[in-house]
């Protein structure tokens, strides 16, 4: 949560990040001692949620993702606040400051190393590539030449057509403590960015009023943002190099998704998941497609490069393919029906009544309690236990209700967003939308309404996903809590 104004943040945030940044520049200080300092460091952060990069991790994205650009780069883990106020938890640093944060660790990092000489690779994961695209624009007022500083990134919230943040710049929600802050720079750095089709962060639909796509979007946030590290050699090496328009320093890749993440929650039913889904998934794709624009693809076909904000409908062109996608993806979702029917899944082996019963808390909290009436305890052991149990119950009891009633305050902050920023933005847009008219563009009539519209589908599904996520953490923490409390 946003600490309380008494406690001034500013300068808890200036005292934050002065003392990571100099535990960071010590244990740098101290890997280098008695040796000379690599000739080319990768610097590695992580996501949201994960302000200490794990060794596994580390080791996953140099392979797949450093390495293969930059072979002779020795990857370390960088360590970055990485908080995001309701996203991965409601006792967070709000986005803004923990970017700013960051920012400021990943700069006096790659001074010191620079002063070394060595040459630097940034490489950002979701809000650490936030970090490496800001600080890709204070190294450029600095002056820093690009021949010290290279950039990777995967998931970047910031990629010019399809990044989030870029969707939707210059939006601040300032209830969330969140600013959508544009493009990735793209000819100041030698970078390459890696995306996911499908990563709602990184490849969010251009039309937004299209919500089967903006659903999708969001189960990517959801199932596919956080596995870039997960993949194999063999599926990064299916990258598409997207297109891009003029003189650039940056090279986008496009990892194609088989799946859509929409439907993997009903792919996770047993038995029947898989058939249905792969029954829905071909028409589905279509229609999911469409808020990118060409219906074939579930990325948009212009120049990966040029900064691309959220647009109202797509063009004639592609509407004209829909109907026969469509009709081509019904025999091929009935192919796949059948083919998925006569293949089952196993995942029903285990879900024979026996195992349930045997699988249920109930049945074994019966079977300790029997076991506790039928024991002749003395009964100093008898009070004893009773004491244990009285505080583990409390002790749960308080934890549980200060887990639900945690949940309330960035459920204002969400329903403050909905109802004063948003409204705000709307009336922004359909006064451009007017003077785009009032200049003569009469299309400027049709964004004055549709913008709104298609804006309001898109951030009115993340805010309800953000509430979702939030509340299904709260839930999951409180069964978790309560489950202990049986033997």
């Amino acid at each position: 949560m946003k600490p309380p104004s008494r406690l001034r943040p500013g300068l808890m945030a200036t005292a934050g990040t002065a003392l990571l940044t100099l535990t960071i520049n010590a244990a740098l200080a101290h890997a280098d001692d008695g040796a000379a300092g690599p000739a080319e460091v990768a610097l590695v952060m992580g996501g949201s949620g994960d302000p200490i990069p794990p060794a596994s991790y580390v080791d996953a994205v140099d392979r797949l993702y450093i390495a293969p650009n930059y072979p002779e780069a020795v990857p370390q883990a960088l360590f970055t606040p990485e908080g995001f106020y309701g996203e991965v938890g409601v006792k967070q640093l709000p986005i803004d400051t923990s970017v700013a944060q960051g920012v400021t660790i990943l700069d006096n990092t790659i001074s010191q190393q620079i002063a070394e000489g060595n040459h630097v690779v940034a490489f950002g994961l979701s809000q650490s590539a936030l970090i490496a695209s800001l600080e890709m624009s204070q190294l450029a007022a600095n002056d820093v030449p690009s021949a010290d500083v290279s950039f990777v990134m995967i998931g970047d919230p910031m990629n010019p057509d399809g990044g989030l943040w870029e969707r939707f710049a210059p939006v601040t929600v300032p209830s969330l403590g969140l600013t959508f802050y544009g493009a990735t720079p793209d000819d100041l750095y030698p970078t390459d960015i890696y995306t996911l089709e499908y990563d709602g962060a990184a490849d969010f639909p251009r039309y937004t009023i299209d919500l089967l796509a903006d659903l999708n979007a969001f189960a990517g946030i959801l199932y596919v943002h956080g596995t870039y590290p997960d993949l194999t050699s063999a599926e990064v090496a299916t990258a598409i190099e997207l297109p891009t328009q003029g003189p650039t320093l940056t090279h986008y890749f496009m990892i194609p998704t088989q799946d859509l993440p929409l439907l993997d929650p009903l792919r996770a039913i047993p038995v029947v998941g898989t058939p249905l889904a792969d029954l829905l998934q071909p028409d589905l794709k279509v229609l999911v497609n469409l808020g990118y624009g060409d219906p074939e693809y579930g990325w948009s076909q212009g120049p990966a490069n040029v900064a691309t904000p959220f647009g109202l409908f797509p063009s004639l062109a592609d509407l004209e393919k829909v109907p026969g996608l469509l009709v081509s993806g019904t025999q091929q979702g009935i192919h796949d029906f059948v083919a998925a029917l006569s293949d089952p899944s196993p995942d029903s082996s285990g879900l024979s009544v026996p195992n349930l019963l045997a699988a249920n808390p109930l049945t074994a909290l019966g079977s300790d309690l029997s076991a506790v009436l039928s024991s002749a305890s003395p009964i100093e052991t008898v009070i004893e236990d009773l004491q244990a149990a009285n505080t583990d119950i409390v002790n749960t009891l308080s934890s549980v209700t200060s887990t639900a009633y945690a949940v309330l305050l960035p459920t204002a902050d969400i329903l403050n967003a909905a109802v004063t920023t948003l409204p705000s933005y709307d009336l922004n847009l359909f006064l451009d939308g007017i003077g785009q008219a009032a200049g003569g563009n009469l299309e400027g009539l049709v964004n004055a309404v549709g913008d709104p519209i298609a804006a309001n589908t898109a951030l009115l599904t993340l805010l309800g996903g953000l509430e979702f996520i939030m509340i299904t953490d709260a839930v999951t923490t409180i069964m978790s809590d309560l489950t202990g409390l049986i033997p």
